[in-house]
């Protein structure tokens, strides 16, 4: 069984069984008919992965690996908040008329900060810490800029990441205000999973644990019936993930260079509503 299933399969019983309703409260999604999209939700679920072990990937149903690549360079590589620098359409309800989703997630990695080895945006500083002071107990990125908010489409929900080097060994903890389990956490966790290799590749280290801290896990009221039936299916084992080991540059990676070996899902046929 995929690690990521059993976590997955796990958290949301859990919600299931014993999460708090919001039905009581006003909420600030919709539904695409205008109906409020309430959710059951638990506090403070903590995942580890290990990616020495198994690439953590859902198999109870097929996930979109290359789409979840390329939003991820998206926002790593390209820094960019134009959905128009996108190949998929899952950011176009929150951009605007010009396909801009304001000062949001690659906004906020792309500004450049003034440190005493020279001028780094978020990224160039990780890639820069990781080679130079491994030791450092400060490498980070953090999303959630207060000042910017009012200019965010949608505020950052997977907002924060801490690497941490033990050894040869490169760890990530991923920090997320929120989190619709149905659509997104596996989503979230195999590219998170997938940037710590790409940074251990290009930094000479190997890829360690990923830590996934939610701090509201949910799922929506419409979203109940499809969760339990992935839930109840039989898991495949997890995939092997393979880099393209030619790749040294961090911003040469294409989607293209990492490829899983031996994915076998289940599909899910019923289209899964999102709210906005």
């Amino acid at each position: 069984m995929s690690r990521a299933d059993q976590l997955f399969i796990e958290n949301c019983r859990d919600i299931l069984a014993h999460g708090v309703w919001d039905t009581d409260q006003s909420v600030r999604p919709r539904w695409e008919d205008g109906t409020p999209a309430h959710t059951v939700k638990k506090f403070g679920i903590v995942n580890r992965y290990d990616l020495r072990e198994e690439f953590p990937i859902q198999t109870i149903r097929r996930m979109a690996f290359k789409s979840a690549l390329d939003e991820l360079l998206w926002i790593w590589q390209k820094k960019s908040s134009s959905i128009h620098d996108l190949n998929s359409h899952i950011w176009d309800a929150w951009a605007d008329e010009s396909g801009s989703i304001g000062k949001a997630y690659g906004y906020q990695l792309g500004v450049k900060h003034r440190y005493p080895e020279g001028e780094f945006d978020q990224v160039d500083r990780v890639l820069y810490d990781l080679k130079h002071n491994p030791a450092s107990r400060r490498i980070l990125t953090s999303l959630y800029n207060h000042h910017d908010l009012s200019e965010m489409a949608l505020y950052p929900c997977a907002w924060s990441v801490t690497f941490n080097v033990s050894g040869r060994t490169l760890n990530a903890v991923l920090n997320q205000r929120s989190q619709d389990m149905l659509t997104a956490n596996g989503w979230n966790v195999m590219q998170y999973a997938a940037l710590v290799h790409m940074l251990a590749q290009v930094s000479g280290l190997e890829a360690g644990e990923l830590v996934h801290v939610i701090a509201d896990a949910h799922i929506y009221d419409r979203h109940v019936p499809i969760v339990e039936e992935i839930i109840a299916r039989e898991p495949y084992p997890a995939p092997a993930l393979v880099l393209d080991p030619a790749v040294t540059d961090f911003y040469a990676f294409t989607r293209d260079d990492l490829k899983l070996e031996g994915y076998r899902a289940h599909t899910l046929e019923e289209k899964i509503p999102v709210a906005v």
